[in-house]
């Protein structure tokens, strides 16, 4: 991770492609086009891969989230669950679309826990969106459980796992509606773009209608076709796509390769005694596009984090006061700070979020640290990563 690390002929190849043959715009322009359709041959190849009825590519994560939520029919008013250590994104995604983000606990998974989703339950709950964040995964048995018990959608993001599995299923695929990010430093990029995964016809027929401002897509005449619905703009154009498609088909090797990098250094620092590691549910599902540990106390990982610095070991992510992954640093979702009036203001009785607790996560995260794994390193670069990384704790 990231896939820009191994742009190679083949991105080239599938770029050129489009400006030497094709067209640009995802919909029809069939005569200029000359059988080029990067985005639904993207579709197909992700279907394929994730074990999915559908897929819909769009123009970022964030447009696949909202998309997601819009398709699902979770709207105004409606309460979702959602953990606090996240991309803020999530949480942006579900104010935009009326809805009410609602904090629960996360565990030693790094994503939501059972119990902390059972806690925050009430009668105005619609959703939970389950972040599969680093790589891996949330105790999904025991979570898509509970959604069923309450009739909750259940929404995965698994903008940071693609390529992850639970159980032999791809993450995205498990819940109702599962959503993909594509951007400049995911494991796979399209430059900027995303997806959206179902099984479900309707959230299929939503997601890629609401996404092109309500047109079916029915027939080759876009001027004559119906708007059965309202919706945006979160096309994903030709472009991206190609470089997507380029980049999907490496997808395996991907894996692959963070796999033995971080199963490499892992196993060097299992030796450290004072080191936990992050608790995987599935470890042979992992993306392993992050190797994730834990110590004892706030202050040994604040002195740790900076000696990894200090010591040549860059891509380390210390999210506890990280600003856009953590809640407790959102001073904008906090105070809701908006340049216009947002219908989460109009509800009298929405959740004062300057005053969200959540112990629980707080001392996990506070003893948090994530290295990110990249696909460039030689074996003498992985080598020279252990050496500095057991200095660091010397």
């Amino acid at each position: 991770m990231p896939g820009f690390e191994i742009f190679g002929e083949e991105e080239k190849k599938e770029i050129a492609d489009v400006m030497d043959n094709g067209f640009i715009f995802r919909y029809n322009f069939d005569p200029v086009r000359n059988g080029r359709w990067k985005a639904k041959e993207m579709e197909a190849l992700l279907c394929e891969k994730m074990g999915a009825k559908h897929a819909h590519l769009l123009s970022s994560g964030t447009a696949a989230l909202q998309t997601a939520l819009a398709a699902a029919g979770v709207g105004a008013g409606d309460e979702v669950i959602v953990p606090p250590f996240t991309f803020v994104a999530s949480i942006e995604a579900i104010i935009m679309a009326g809805a009410v983000p609602v904090f629960a606990e996360i565990d030693e998974t790094l994503c939501l826990s059972p119990e902390g989703i059972e806690a925050a339950i009430t009668p105005k709950t619609k959703a939970v969106n389950v972040v599969h964040m680093c790589g891996s995964m949330a105790k999904l048995d025991e979570i898509k459980a509970i959604c069923e018990k309450h009739s909750i959608v259940l929404l995965e993001d698994a903008c940071q796992a693609v390529g992850g599995s639970y159980k032999g299923q791809a993450l995205g695929s498990i819940g109702d509606v599962g959503c993909f990010s594509f951007d400049s430093v995911k494991t796979i990029t399209c430059g900027e773009g995303g997806a959206v995964i179902t099984n479900q016809e309707s959230i299929y027929k939503n997601s890629h209608m609401f996404t092109d401002h309500g047109h079916d897509h029915v027939g080759s005449d876009r001027g004559a076709e119906s708007h059965p619905i309202m919706g945006l703009n979160f096309r994903i154009s030709e472009l991206n796509a190609a470089l997507g498609l380029a980049q999907l088909r490496k997808l395996d090797d991907i894996i692959a390769t963070q796999r033995k990098n971080k199963t490499a250094i892992k196993e060097a620092m299992s030796s450290i005694e004072e080191v936990s590691f992050r608790e995987i549910p599935d470890p042979e599902g992992d993306s392993a596009g992050f190797l994730t540990f834990m110590l004892s106390s706030e202050e040994r990982t604040v002195e740790v984090n900076k000696k990894l610095a200090e010591n040549g070991v860059d891509g380390c992510f210390y999210w506890y006061i990280n600003n856009w992954h953590y809640l407790k640093n959102w001073q904008h979702i906090q105070n809701l700070e908006s340049p216009a009036r947002l219908p989460i203001h109009l509800i009298e009785d929405r959740p004062d979020y300057t005053k969200v607790e959540v112990p629980k996560s707080d001392d996990i995260m506070s003893r948090t640290i994530s290295m990110l794994i990249k696909l460039s390193w030689t074996e003498e670069e992985i080598a020279q990563r252990i050496e500095n990384i057991k200095r660091a704790f010397s």
